[in-house]
C-alpha cells in the first residue's frame, strides 16, 4: 500500500534553504518541521517551495540557511481551520533529504508526477493577451481513505485538452511545483500578500478505464 502512495505522488526538488525550522505539528512524539527551499526555474526567477521535514530526518536545531539541499518526497495538502473557512495548506513532505555542496546544480531540481482524480469542474479562461489557461484539482489517494488536493495549471494545447475533463476522472501529471504570489483583499482598506503553489503542467494523459 505504502508503495502505491510514493508511485501515484512523487516529487524531487533541489534548491537553497532559505528558512530557519517552523514547528507544525507532532505526530506520535515525532515533531514535524517547515523549512523554505529556494529553486531555481530556468529564468532568472524561482519559487520558495515549503518543506514538511521531520525531526528525524534533519537536525531541527541547526541553522540550514544558504545550504544546497536535494528533496525526495511527496505533495501534500491539510486543511487549516482560519476565521472560519478551510484554507487548503501545501508543502513537500520529505522522505529523503540529501546536504549538497554549495552552488549544487541539479539536473530535475524541480520534477513532479501524480496520478489522481479530477474533483471540480475544470476552470477554462484566456488571459488578456489571449493565452489558454485551465485550472484543475487534483485528489491524490493515500493510504487508509486519506487524499491530498493539488491545485494545478494547464497552458494552451494542454488546457484546451483539460477542459473537456469531467468530475472522477483519472489522469497522469507531469509538471514542477511553482509559487505564485498574489493580493487578498480582506476589506476596502485592507490588502493582504499571500503565496499561492501550485503545480505548472507539462503533460497531461487521460487514464482510460
Amino acid at each position: 500500500m505504502t508503495d502505491k502512495v510514493i508511485d501515484n505522488n512523487q516529487v524531487s526538488i533541489a534548491g537553497k534553504v532559505v528558512s530557519g525550522f517552523q514547528f507544525s505539528h507532532e505526530v506520535f512524539g515525532e515533531g514535524f518541521y517547515i523549512l523554505d527551499v529556494e529553486v531555481k526555474r530556468l529564468s532568472d526567477s524561482s519559487d520558495v517551495i515549503p518543506l514538511m521535514v521531520s525531526e528525524r530526518l534533519m537536525d531541527v536545531t541547526k541553522d540550514y540557511t544558504g545550504t544546497y539541499v536535494e528533496i525526495m518526497g511527496q505533495f501534500r495538502s491539510y486543511n487549516k481551520h482560519e476565521d472560519e473557512k478551510n484554507k487548503l495548506v501545501l508543502s513537500v513532505f520529505a522522505r529523503e533529504v540529501k546536504i549538497c555542496e554549495d552552488n549544487y546544480e541539479s539536473t530535475k531540481p524541480n520534477c513532479i508526477f501524480l496520478d489522481g482524480y479530477i474533483c471540480k469542474p475544470p476552470i477554462y479562461r484566456k488571459t488578456p493577451l489571449g493565452r489558454e489557461i485551465a485550472d484543475l484539482l487534483l485528489a491524490v489517494n493515500r493510504p487508509y481513505g486519506k487524499s491530498d488536493y493539488i491545485p494545478c495549471i494547464s497552458w494552451g494545447r494542454n488546457a484546451r485538452f483539460a477542459e473537456k475533463f469531467t468530475v472522477g476522472g483519472h489522469i497522469h501529471v507531469w509538471g514542477r511545483i511553482q509559487s505564485r504570489e498574489y493580493q487578498k483583499k480582506l476589506s476596502d482598506t485592507d490588502v493582504e500578500r499571500r503565496i499561492a503553489y501550485e503545480v505548472s503542467v507539462s503533460k497531461l494523459e487521460y487514464v482510460e478505464g
